[in-house]
């Protein structure tokens, strides 16, 4: 599962960087841009869930080495 998870996180930054190229900064909010803006944000909350995820399982190991 460890390694699944840095792949995932891995992908999601070359999604990120993928929809960077996209932007066009003169028109930041308006079609392709928009979209790539809305991808960014998405890949962002993936990557934020699974380091949460990976927290959770590391402090569950730790409880279960306690007990």
């Amino acid at each position: 599962m460890k390694t699944f998870s840095y792949i995932i996180i891995v992908v999601a930054v070359i999604f990120i960087g993928i929809n960077v190229s996209m932007l066009d900064f003169k028109n930041l909010f308006e079609g392709e841009s928009l979209i790539a803006l809305i991808g960014i944000l998405a890949v962002l909350c993936a990557v934020v869930i699974l380091l949460i995820f990976k927290l959770s399982k590391s402090i569950e190991e730790k409880l279960k080495k306690q007990s």
